[in-house]
């Protein structure tokens, strides 16, 4: 046998990570090194862990699959990155080539599906659900055109991406303090920031912001 391939799983729902680490370790293979449930968890774990392949969700709690995706690409290089998701906005599809992801299925996908990508991922190919091929495909004809909401979302920093995330979440000035492990003032400074980039004047404008660019779940 050869080189065991090690994958960690980063989602939010225990019994989607439990059902995909049980599939996973049937194979001989592939061994599941770890499990993270949220953005967070998954880019501390993947710089302890060096795994050969992540499969993350996009729509996860404090640090969402897109920014978490950034972050491992930035620190592992070398390491592959699936997306498991509900979602195939273009946003994302976009997003995410540009960040290098080298996969992005829907989770209609069946486990064979997966089990072949994370193989081929290792053999540096790319592969993605028919749908999402089919909206990179249409989007040569017609070139994708960023919304309005989508072009000043980009315009945000990092820090500016997270503070705004925990916002739409639902997290008070102090709580985010404390996760962020800075000031209260420089936590209303990126929060008036974000609403000046944004176009925007209330914190419920922005929860509406987030839950249409997918990066928040309606029903956290």
């Amino acid at each position: 046998m050869g080189k065991v391939i090690k994958v960690l799983l980063a989602d939010d729902h225990t019994i989607v990570r439990q059902g995909m680490k049980h599939l996973l370790e049937e194979q001989a293979d592939i061994r599941v090194v770890g499990e993270a449930n949220n953005g967070n968890v998954a880019v501390k774990m993947a710089a302890d862990l060096n795994p050969d392949v992540v499969i993350l969700d996009i729509a996860m709690p404090l640090l969402n699959g897109i920014e978490a995706a950034k972050r491992i690409r930035k620190e592992l290089p070398d390491c592959k990155i699936l997306i498991l998701s509900m979602y195939s906005h273009e946003h994302y599809i976009h997003q995410l080539l540009e960040t290098g992801v080298s996969g992005y299925l829907l989770k209609d996908s069946s486990g064979l599906e997966i089990i072949q990508a994370i193989r081929a991922a290792m053999n540096n190919e790319t592969v993605m659900s028919p749908s999402i091929q089919e909206k990179i495909e249409a989007s040569l004809l017609s070139p994708y055109k960023k919304s309005s909401r989508e072009e000043r979302y980009n315009h945000l920093s990092n820090r500016e991406r997270e503070v705004f995330q925990l916002i739409a979440e639902g997290f008070s000035t102090r709580q985010i303090t404390e996760m962020l492990f800075i000031s209260i003032s420089t936590v209303k400074s990126h929060r008036a920031k974000i609403m000046e980039k944004l176009g925007i004047d209330s914190p419920t404008h922005l929860v509406r912001i987030a839950i249409k660019l997918g990066l928040v779940d309606p029903d956290f």
